[in-house]
């Protein structure tokens, strides 16, 4: 799982988002989505291949992505991070993503990518979050399209000192891959998630955040699926390969304090007894999880109403929160 990960940056990355109000007795409302760059700040893809794209145009950045399995032909989330040649994080002006098959063929574009944060209030911030997001907190995510089945490619131009500049993809997306975790529309896997009651109140055995998060280790997800939404959270904070599940636990911590009411969210760790030398829990080989993070939004009737691979920021969490309410 973490061994597997394709981990280029420490806190970057990941799928699937909802909006929606609801005024919900004074809870705090769902923060507003963050702008995006006009697609028309950049050149279409009309009759172009991707190396007619990209002809001429400096190359001084890379684009990593870790949503290589999850994409399905059509409109998918697609997020990522823009670093440069050193792997040092970059804060662009504007962004856009087009999509091709690996020989460059079949482009298409430009998505404009809005910026996201990994930030979260200091009241839900744990020990080991710090570190993780020593190479920064930002994102970017767009609403990519592929035609068809089969492998893809991403390419992303980017606004930098005002000039346009390639940032190069860093592997293949397999679009259409079978098999995997649910799809949003679909019946959610009913698992057991282990509560405090089971491991005798002591948290540790259940999580590695420091200090763990209480709340969303107090029900077991096969209880209460299908009678109320659920957050559904699959992450390793201390042991997690590309540092990114120490603050998504974070911000789905502040989510459920200040946007879950009503809605039981639950914290599931990857390894038997929290050992990377000993196999996946149950509940993660039931999901069929090809990496990790991973957050899941279940409606009360127990469908997949959101889903998240990777990174996601407290407004996508909140509002897709909001939707099943």
């Amino acid at each position: 799982m973490a061994r597997l990960l394709f981990s280029l940056l420490a806190a970057v990355v990941v799928l699937s988002a909802c909006g929606g109000s609801d005024d919900d007795g004074g809870a705090a409302p769902a923060p507003p989505q963050p702008p995006a760059a006009e697609s028309t700040d950049f050149p279409g893809a009309t009759g172009k291949t991707a190396q007619q794209l990209i002809e001429g145009l400096p190359h001084g950045a890379i684009l990593t992505v870790s949503s290589f399995r999850s994409q399905r032909p059509g409109r998918n989330r697609l997020g990522f991070a823009i670093v440069d040649r050193a792997n040092k994080q970059i804060d662009v002006s504007a962004v856009a993503v087009y999509t091709a098959k690996p020989d460059g063929t079949a482009l298409r574009g430009p998505f404009a990518a809005r910026k996201e944060s990994l930030d979260v209030d200091t009241r839900y911030r744990s020990r080991q979050t710090a570190s993780d997001l020593a190479s920064g907190d930002t994102f970017y995510v767009a609403d990519a399209v592929y035609g068809s089945r089969g492998p893809h490619i991403a390419i992303g131009l980017v606004r930098l000192d005002g000039r346009l500049v390639v940032a190069e993809a860093t592997g293949e997306l397999a679009v259409g891959e079978k098999g995997g975790p649910p799809q949003v529309g679909e019946p959610a896997i009913k698992v057991h998630t282990q509560t405090g009651a089971d491991v005798g109140g002591d948290l540790t055995k259940l999580s590695t955040r420091i200090p763990p998060a209480a709340e969303m280790l107090e029900a077991d997800f096969a209880e209460v699926v299908g009678k109320k939404p659920v957050v559904l959270l699959f992450a390793t904070p201390a042991l997690c390969a590309s540092r990114t599940c120490g603050p998504v636990v974070d911000i789905a911590e502040q989510v459920r304090a200040e946007n879950g009411k009503g809605v039981t969210f639950i914290h599931q760790e990857i390894y038997q007894d929290n050992d990377p030398g000993k196999p996946y829990r149950q509940p993660v080989r039931a999901w069929r999880l090809p990496t990790e993070p991973w957050a899941f939004v279940v409606d009360r009737s127990g469908k997949v109403a959101a889903r998240f691979e990777g990174v996601f920021s407290v407004g996508e969490l909140a509002r897709a929160v909001e939707r099943v309410k």
